[in-house]
């Protein structure tokens, strides 16, 4: 038989050499990634590696965020006293923080959702000038008092029980909570309590000034004077409005009609010591100048609240009550008041009542006592 030819395909040795390099670089490959394996503790180490960088990452990144904030704290810290320098009347928004109109939620005009047997109405006491007033009664009154109008409720403060006009502190209106409730207590006791938010308060129109919440004090204790036909009426004072108290005192004095009671609830001896001893005025008490920026500025602002050199001159029985654990206004302001008082060679009845600091009061709770009605009605009923 003849020999087969082999015959010549130019593909196919094209195809073989693919597939030989094909081959080559698999083993290549296999070969590389076998080198270049590592031991599990290799791996480990470079995990710990990783981790430790991230950690040192985010450390860095929280040191410039707490140096960046530490830098503007500062900034604003040295900030403040040259701004309210410079504005004086910042300050002035500060002390009577009438811009803070809390609670939101209550009606003004309808008291009686948070307390019974009140009515709400409104005086002018100067020209543009409108201030509102809750006027609470004696709770044994309250089943009279249903469906009564505003004319029914001025002539009950012609009865025998005395009437209190609650002068409150800085901030909120007559609906915050800590007043309400003294609200009720005053009303358990059998009193008559007239509740007013000064200009620029709540719903009352105007702006804020020390004469012109001291005018309306002075207008409502004169109003009522003129319906409680020989009832007492006495002016209580809450924080700020213990300077309002005072100074109305002083001024009905100065006219001729000389307030029954004053009762001082939480006061100070006068607005810069109150400054300088107030908690915000505390961050500062080691700034250059601290004086200069803060306690001269209100006197830019003519707000002074003399409570000590108003009770040199008062002949009204003053009645003083302060809690030990007051950080707002510390109570030996409270003690200074009442020894200038009774050396006074004005005064007649001065009294001091400190609550102990375990009792836990501080500066707005005095109504929690058990005995504070009876503590009123004893002070009343030995003048």
């Amino acid at each position: 038989m003849g020999q087969q030819s082999e015959i010549f395909d130019p593909i196919k040795p094209d195809l073989q050499k693919e597939k030989k390099e094909g081959f080559r670089m698999k083993r290549r490959d296999a070969s590389q990634k076998k080198g270049s394996g590592q031991s599990p503790q290799g791996m480990g180490q470079q995990s710990e590696s990783l981790i430790y960088k991230k950690k040192k990452r985010s450390s860095l990144r929280w040191a410039f965020y707490l140096k960046t904030s530490v830098v503007v704290l500062l900034c604003i810290y040295i900030s403040v006293p040259f701004i309210i320098r410079l504005f004086p009347a910042l300050l002035a928004k500060v002390v009577y923080l009438n811009i803070l109109k809390v609670p939101f939620s209550v009606d003004l005009r309808n008291p009686k959702l948070i307390l019974n047997h009140t009515t709400n109405f409104y005086l002018t006491t100067e020209d543009g000038v409108t201030i509102g007033v809750w006027h609470t009664l004696p709770v044994s009154r309250w089943e009279e008092a249903k469906h009564k109008d505003q004319a029914w409720y001025e002539e009950a403060l012609s009865d025998v029980n005395p009437v209190i006009i609650y002068l409150h502190g800085n901030g909120g209106t007559r609906a915050v909570d800590h007043r309400v409730q003294l609200v009720k207590v005053l009303s358990a006791a059998g009193f008559h309590v007239l509740s007013l938010d000064y200009r620029g308060y709540a719903d009352s129109t105007g702006e804020p000034t020390e004469n012109g919440i001291t005018t309306d004090s002075v207008y409502l204790y004169e109003w009522v004077k003129a319906r409680s036909r020989g009832t007492p009426v006495c002016i209580w004072g809450h924080s700020l409005g213990s300077g309002v108290a005072t100074n109305a005192a002083r001024k009905l004095q100065e006219m001729g009609s000389a307030a029954d009671v004053v009762i001082l609830e939480s006061p100070y001896t006068n607005i810069r010591e109150a400054g300088a001893y107030h908690p915000f005025g505390s961050i500062y008490h080691n700034f250059p100048g601290f004086e200069y920026f803060f306690l001269d500025t209100f006197t830019l602002n003519n707000i002074v609240f003399p409570s000590d050199e108003n009770v040199k001159l008062l002949t009204t029985p003053i009645l003083i009550l302060h809690a030990e654990d007051d950080t707002v206004v510390p109570s030996f302001m409270a003690k200074k008041l009442h020894d200038i008082a009774l050396k006074s060679q004005n005064s007649k009845d001065v009294k001091l009542v400190l609550f102990r600091a375990d009792l836990g009061y501080q500066h707005e709770n005095i109504y929690k006592d058990p005995k504070l009605s009876e503590i009123i009605w004893d002070f009343l009923n030995n003048i």
